[in-house]
């Protein structure tokens, strides 16, 4: 029985190796918001809660579902098609809808908000235009509300729908041809071939795609409550804020925890255990149905109205605000909020992509039960919202603060202040917890590609474990850690929720400056930031669609 046991701690101490141990520590640093959060779910409210439940929670809940099945359901309808027609049709205008398609990824749903609320309220341009031309007054014709829960739903969809275009493109490049060759000799034409071939083999990059957005749609914080739409997020924020109310605030975010948590189980419930491979390595040339007629007509409409309405219509709007009526404080404090997003971002980005390497090389190194488990606890954060993981790391920080200053004032006599929870630190954390997973993934799948037999040869010249990633992976995966941390960068850019609560005192970013004047109905003033975070995410949206041309193997460039 001795030695038995003396052999099970020896097993265990081989299993913790230094890199296990160093996974575990990232894994408990990500997941401690999470862990947080979870744990206020049976603390006394004081009534509060009760509150909460008999008034709003319905509406809460009821907005929340409506906007998740219809986001959900517009994401799909609109991003697999696109994808599947300029992947497999041929029609003009085809190799500018391939990385157009991706161009509103790069507009935060906010500022598409601001824009086209400045557009279309009753005083905007159009309704104007409209009133001088017909001489119409007030009540002689009707127009739609934007400022509506289906108005939040219609803008958000158009924002998000490029997370299922991305992954399904991807999945309709990677496809066999032989499949396809199968179902064209059985009768099969272009959008029955696509019905029942190619969309049930690229089930899983839809269903992912589809994931990525309804977590967004949780997250959404800066244009559902600029649009007085009250969902689980914008009650959170309320509730700790306005009610000054942490315990209720935190229990709000533990049921959109467990909400996000339900969501990512049915997705893998749904997947089972089905798996799909290709039954050859020989990849040829994707078959091109040629349209013609009202048909390239319709692919040409179907491919140019979510660009349009996604994104260059907003951004002329933007454009134009910022030229004749902009920010007035551009040019002299502009720059410091430009300078505070940059550097934020910046370092967000390389710690995220550092600790994607941490992640992604410890489990190559020793893959176990544990180690997976453990990098997927600390890739779970994109799917936490960003007022949920403010809210887990806010009350330990606050508290930590706390604790601190009564130590030092009993003690010493002297109040340093917020250490922690008011410093750019908790920024950092934040970010770097929500965004972990979007390196992690880019990370994963790069290392992935390089061959056991690299490792087995640098470790043979003498190389250790970390040599090996310095001297042999790094260079290997450059080009993918430097996407990864453009992705990072841009979603840093984007964030709001996580910003507004944890931001220090008196300091703004580009997003928290566009909120803030947007809130106070200051539209043009806000279209300068709003203008300039859209600028800095065109250009790695771009190479993103460049790198996934040049993604199918074989084929070379199409």
């Amino acid at each position: 029985m001795f030695r038995s046991a003396i052999t099970g701690l020896s097993s265990v101490h081989r299993r913790l190796s230094p890199w296990t141990l160093l996974i575990l520590t990232v894994a408990l640093f990500v997941a401690l918001p999470v862990i947080v959060v979870l744990a206020h779910i049976l603390m006394p409210t004081q009534g509060v809660w009760q509150h909460l439940a008999s008034t709003v929670l319905g509406r809460y809940l009821g907005n929340t579902f409506y906007l998740s099945v219809t986001v959900g359901l517009g994401t799909m309808v609109i991003g697999t098609g696109t994808a599947w027609l300029v992947v497999m049709c041929r029609f003009p205008g085809r190799r500018i809808f391939e990385w157009a398609l991706l161009l509103p990824l790069a507009v935060p749903t906010y500022v598409i908000a601001y824009a086209y609320t400045d557009f279309l309220q009753y005083a905007g341009p159009l309704q104007s235009w409209l009133r001088e031309i017909f001489d119409w007054s007030r009540g002689d014709y009707y127009f739609p509300n934007i400022r509506s829960l289906g108005g939040a739903a219609t803008l958000i969809t158009l924002v998000l729908y490029p997370y299922v275009y991305l992954l399904a493109r991807a999945a309709f490049l990677e496809q066999s041809v032989c499949v396809l060759d199968v179902g064209r000799t059985l009768g099969r034409g272009p959008w029955n071939l696509f019905a029942t071939v190619a969309v049930p083999l690229a089930r899983p990059a839809i269903v992912g795609g589809v994931s990525l957005v309804l977590m967004e749609t949780l997250n959404e914080f800066g244009a559902v409550q600029f649009f007085g739409v009250d969902t689980f997020t914008t009650g959170i924020y309320r509730t700790w804020f306005g009610l000054g109310e942490q315990v209720a605030a935190a229990q709000l975010a533990a049921c959109l925890l467990l909400f996000v948590i339900v969501l990512v189980l049915l997705e893998r419930w749904s997947r089972g255990k089905r798996k799909y491979f290709h039954t050859t390595n020989r990849y040829q040339q994707l078959p091109e149905f040629q349209l013609h007629g009202w048909r390239a007509a319709a692919a040409f409409a179907a491919c140019g109205l979510p660009v349009l309405i996604g994104f260059l219509i907003p951004s002329g709007l933007l454009g134009q605000m910022a030229i004749t009526r902009g920010d007035a404080l551009f040019g002299t404090r502009f720059l410091d909020f430009t300078w505070n997003s940059l550097v934020l971002a910046v370092i967000a980005s390389l710690i995220a992509v550092g600790l994607a390497v941490i992640l992604s090389y410890g489990v190559r190194l020793h893959d176990s039960p544990l180690t997976r488990i453990a990098t997927r606890i600390a890739s779970m954060g994109y799917a936490i919202p960003g007022s949920v993981v403010a809210v887990g790391i806010l009350i330990p920080f606050a508290w930590l603060d706390n604790t601190l200053n009564t130590w030092l004032h009993a003690h010493y006599g002297k109040i340093v202040g917020l250490i922690f929870s008011g410093t750019a630190f908790i920024l950092v954390y934040a970010y770097v917890v929500r965004f972990l997973a979007v390196s992690f993934n880019t990370v994963e799948a790069s290392l992935g590609k390089v061959t056991p037999s690299m490792d087995a040869a640098s470790r043979t010249l003498g190389q250790t474990p970390a040599g090996t990633l310095k001297r042999v992976h790094t260079p290997i995966m450059r080009g993918s850690l430097i996407a990864a941390g453009i992705l990072v960068f841009v979603d840093v850019m984007k964030e709001l929720p996580a910003t507004i609560i944890l931001r220090p005192f008196n300091f703004d970013t580009l997003a928290v400056r566009a909120y803030s004047l947007a809130s106070d109905e200051r539209l043009a003033e806000a279209s300068t930031a709003s203008l300039a975070i859209v600028a800095v995410g065109i250009i790695p949206v771009v190479l993103l669609s460049m790198a996934m041309r040049r993604s199918r193997p074989g084929s070379g460039s199409r």
